[in-house]
């Protein structure tokens, strides 16, 4: 056996001390000492296993590789113990007393690559120095697993200097014991250090058991036998064949993970190893409001060791919105595992995810349009997300867009304009030109083509209106009711160049007139009647037209321009950041009056004295309005007022 030196020195550091760079620029959350010291000890149990197969080590038959977590909150002291290869003195010095580097930034370049050597987990000298961060004082026992090692002792009170010793240690391994500071005693807690670990660890690839001193004690009392269960799942369900897992499997994974009990709607299972490792699994969760799919989560890990949620080099933005885990070993993450070091390397990863979601949906809605129109409501805000962000996803998904009719059928903007094209057209009327006469006549006269007219709802209540006359003139709309709608019916017109949308309320179509001219008198009486209401609206200017409606319930009605209304929202977006817009928008706004209509019909023949005619075209404009979304407060209080004065001469 060889002589063991007892030494003492300086920690081999060229800057002035390590500890405040580790404490205020490497490690911004204090909890991470748990992940890495762990993941120390994984890398320890790996490396010995690594031995093991190429027989440079010879393992015990019943061989039960393991790290132990024990908190006593007495004491105020955390162990972290492993059972893997163990260090020689030699070992020591060189991985934790040579910790040499001119500046932080040599110390990144030093040890970014040694984290990723033969896809080991971390580097035993890096992770180690971040128990500093919460102890004042932090020793380690440690013997190798050469049959002739001797037993080393390590401790340092987080200054530069260091003892070094022979030790006492007598079963292969290391112990590494942190004497907590007043600041950082939460971490001996029982609790604490299981939310943590479970947080960091929750798969990593040896088993993890925690022993709570206080806790077992107590338990002892009661009679009770401390249970010894593992805190992590050592083979996550993303490292199966996809083939080989069931799907209630992939069920309990996710309420595992995302403790959520509604089921998702389905999964993608990632399995990548050329040009680059990945392994994942994510998840379309239920929605059941607009507002859920904020709350997504894509767990990354970097063998099987976590690193953060929601990295968004890594995870397209829109794909944030998903729940899932990645596990990439090729990930080329900083010392600190914070942050990422390769842009292009990166960028390949983060384009093969987004290809394979957008290869499972537009294959699903080609082979399973079924399913795919059942998920349609929930999936729609990640698509239509997706392709506002995305380009390439957008163009994969274009023909794959849904959208929900008035009868409940999900059709796509050919299949709306083919069907409601179809509906529209009485049967015994002659088939329409071919499309491709169309373009051949629109060449011939050099003119552009006519854009075609998807008709959409945003409200069904308030608009229900004009859904009902849309019905009775058997023309189609679709429902595009959520928020992000807004800005993605102007990203549908853009790829569709000769489709406009327009809210069935912008316009009234012909299908809804008569095919009716007015005489001169009429004409006269309608002119009156325009006046009447622009006095009653207090609006010399407003737009009032008289027609001829087929639905006679129908008294008046007021239209917006597509154009108009898409300017009034826009205003209203940036009123909200305090931009004063002035009022355009409203000089769009067209008053319709239905002269089939019997109160409208009073007032062109001007029956009842002239204070009645005026109350009428008061609550007749306001009814408009009031289906339009709304009065101001100062015009409901008015038609309130108004609505009684009326029926108490009714009555």
């Amino acid at each position: 056996m060889a002589e063991f030196k007892n030494m003492q020195g300086s920690l081999t550091i060229n800057s002035e001390n390590i500890f405040p760079i580790i404490k205020k620029w490497l490690y911004q959350d204090h909890d991470i000492f748990y992940r890495e010291l762990i993941s120390n000890g994984c890398d320890a149990v790996t490396k010995l296993k690594k031995l093991s197969l190429i027989g440079e080590y010879e393992a015990p038959a019943e061989e039960h590789y393991r790290i132990d977590v024990t908190v006593d909150p007495d004491k105020k002291t955390i162990e972290v113990k492993d059972n893997g290869l163990g260090m020689t003195e030699e070992e020591v010095n060189s991985y934790i007393n040579q910790v040499a580097f001119s500046g932080a930034a040599d110390f990144l370049e030093k040890y970014k690559d040694k984290a990723n050597e033969d896809q080991i987990i971390g580097h035993f000298g890096l992770g180690f120095y971040s128990a500093f961060m919460v102890a004042d004082k932090v020793t380690i026992d440690t013997r190798s697993y050469r049959p002739d090692a001797v037993p080393v002792h390590w401790e340092s009170d987080g200054g530069t200097e260091y003892s070094m010793t022979e030790g006492t240690k007598e079963d292969r391994g290391t112990l590494i014991t942190l004497y907590l500071n007043e600041d950082s005693l939460e971490f001996c807690n029982g609790y604490k250090a299981r939310e943590v670990i479970e947080k960091y660890c929750s798969f990593m690839p040896v088993e993890i058991y925690l022993h709570d001193v206080k806790q077992d004690e107590e338990d002892r009392k009661g009679g009770e036998t401390p249970e010894e269960k593992p805190l992590n799942d050592t083979n996550p369900l993303w490292n199966e064949n996809p083939s080989q897992v069931k799907e209630e499997q992939y069920k309990e994974f996710y309420r595992k993970v995302f403790m959520d009990y509604k089921e998702p709607l389905f999964w993608i299972h990632l399995n990548m190893d050329y040009p680059f490792n990945l392994k994942g699994i994510l998840y379309f969760p239920k929605i059941n409001t607009q507002y859920d799919n904020l709350e997504g989560t894509i767990k990354l890990y970097n063998n099987q060791v976590f690193i953060a949620d929601n990295i968004k080099e890594v995870i397209p933005e829109y794909l944030m919105l998903l729940k899932g885990v990645i596990d990439c070993p090729d990930l080329p993450l900083n010392v600190s595992r914070s942050a990422l070091q390769n842009d292009g390397f990166v960028k390949k990863i983060s384009d093969y995810i987004t290809k394979k979601v957008s290869d499972k949906l537009s294959g699903m809605f080609k082979t399973d349009r079924e399913n795919y129109e059942k998920y349609w409501d929930d999936i729609s805000p990640f698509i239509k997300y997706g392709c506002l962000k995305d380009s390439k996803f957008g163009d994969k998904m274009k023909d794959a867009i849904l959208m929900k009719d008035l009868d409940g059928r999900y059709l796509t903007v050919e299949e709306y304009l083919k069907r409601d094209g179809e509906e529209a057209k009485p049967e015994d009327e002659a088939p329409k030109e071919a499309p491709e006469a169309k373009q051949e006549e629109a060449k011939s006269e050099e003119k552009p083509a006519e854009k075609q007219t998807v008709y959409y709802v945003t409200d069904e209540k308030e608009q229900g209106q004009y859904i009902r006359m849309f019905r009775e003139a058997k023309l189609n709309a679709v429902i595009l009711g959520q928020v992000i709608d807004t800005p993605f019916i102007g990203y549908m017109e853009q790829k569709n160049e000769n489709v406009k949308f327009v809210r069935i309320d912008a316009d009234l179509t012909e299908a809804f007139k008569e095919d009716t001219k007015k005489d001169e008198a009429e004409e006269k009486k309608a002119e009156a009647l325009i006046s009447l209401f622009r006095k009653a609206a207090g609006n010399e200017q407003l737009d009032v037209k008289v027609e001829y409606l087929k639905d006679a319930e129908v008294a008046s009605m007021m239209t917006m321009s597509e154009e108009g209304r898409r300017m009034q929202e826009m205003m209203k977006m940036y009123a909200m950041y305090g931009m004063q817009m002035g009022d355009l928008g409203e000089k769009d706004q067209t008053l319709i009056l239905n002269a089939n209509n019997r109160l409208v019909k009073r007032l062109l023949n001007e029956e009842g004295g002239e204070e009645l005619r005026q109350q009428i075209a008061e609550q007749l404009y306001d009814m408009a309005l009031l289906s339009r979304g709304g009065l101001s407060q100062e015009r409901m209080t008015g038609f309130i007022r108004r609505s009684q004065e009326l029926m108490m001469k009714l009555s």
